[in-house]
């Protein structure tokens, strides 16, 4: 492809001496060769830009540098670079055939929409629903009263158990659970009593979540993730939680009971959240953190248990001064000795 086309799918500009050289494909920074596009999505990479061998590279609209490739500004890097991505790759495998697969099994009183894909082995039990044009990958457990919305995308092995919601243009990786039984116990006498999980999960439109997270019914209510979430694998988030409007909830993080994530929230890998606390909008907890407290909007929390970063890193400056101090404390303990004898 010329670069002038490719300029066109990101809506950029060439120059027009440059507006003839051929392209053949897509690549980072370190390995673009002389007829790939690369871009600069990130700042740390621009030492590797000036050697960069590129044809050309996808820059933010205000970039001022000098380097080897021909620049094509663009409002966002990294979003143009994903739609080259999607042009110069391998095209897609066969696309899902609409029809429910004589390997299937559909219960009667299950209501199928126009245009709906059920895969071998699937099970779709009695009152379910299931919108236009959504795709029910292979294994896939669909259970009684269960409503899902219009282009879907449920990978293989996706489990959503009874009469939760799912909404429109939701995407379901291998291995997600929806509904599965709160982590419900009292003790009493001896004994660890199980309560009933008696709510449902609820999923707006939207919404992505990554393979094999988890997301418990509520014990009543509902378990909400609200719309435009995107969760990452191995998440796991509680009965009777919320998750606000277009949250990030990275891999391997945990939401306790009944917290509420507020929207545009961002919780790093492997941080946890604890149950009955409130994390306003628009707040960045770190990974690895441990919140115990409710967090307040735009807030930026870190470390175990998490505290605000900025005073998080005066603790961390000190400590890190604790071993010369202790040296000079030493020196100023020997000249006292000596003055005293």
């Amino acid at each position: 492809m010329r670069l002038g086309k490719v300029a066109q799918l990101v809506n950029a500009e060439v120059p027009l001496s440059s507006a003839a050289v051929e392209i053949y494909g897509v690549s980072a920074v370190e390995d673009a060769g002389s007829s790939d596009v690369t871009f600069l999505g990130n700042l740390k990479y621009l030492r590797a830009l000036r050697s960069s061998r590129a044809a050309a590279v996808l820059v933010p609209m205000n970039f001022e540098g000098s380097v080897p490739p021909i620049l094509l500004r663009v409002e966002n890097p990294t979003t143009a670079f994903g739609k080259l991505i999607d042009f110069f790759s391998e095209p897609d495998l066969a696309p899902y055939t609409p029809g429910i697969h004589r390997l299937a099994c559909v219960a009667e009183g299950a209501c199928i929409s126009p245009g709906v894909s059920i895969q071998p082995f699937a099970i779709v039990e009695p009152g379910a629903q299931i919108g236009a044009e959504t795709i029910i990958g292979a294994h896939c457990y669909i259970g009684q009263k269960v409503t899902i919305g219009e282009k879907c995308l449920l990978y293989p092995r996706v489990s959503i158990l009874a009469r939760c919601l799912v909404g429109n243009r939701v995407i379901l990786h291998p291995g997600v659970v929806l509904g599965s039984d709160g982590f419900g116990f009292e003790y009493l006498r001896g004994e660890h009593i199980k309560l009933p999980q008696r709510g449902i999960v609820q999923v707006d439109d939207d919404v992505e979540i990554g393979a094999n997270t988890t997301v418990d019914r509520a014990r009543f209510g509902r378990t909400w993730i609200q719309k435009g979430v995107k969760v990452d694998n191995l998440v796991q988030i509680a009965h009777n939680a919320t998750v606000g409007e277009c949250s990030i909830l990275c891999g391997q993080a945990g939401i306790a009971g009944s917290a509420r994530i507020g929207r545009r929230v961002t919780i790093a890998g492997q941080a946890g959240i604890n149950g009955h606390i409130e994390i306003g909008d628009g707040a960045i907890i770190a990974a690895k953190s441990g919140v115990v407290k409710s967090a307040s909007p735009k807030e930026v929390l870190i470390g175990v248990p998490a505290r605000p970063i900025r005073a998080y890193k005066r603790r961390l400056f000190h400590v890190e001064r604790l071993e010369k101090l202790y040296a000079r404390v030493r020196r100023l303990e020997e000249v006292i000795i000596k003055l005293l004898q």
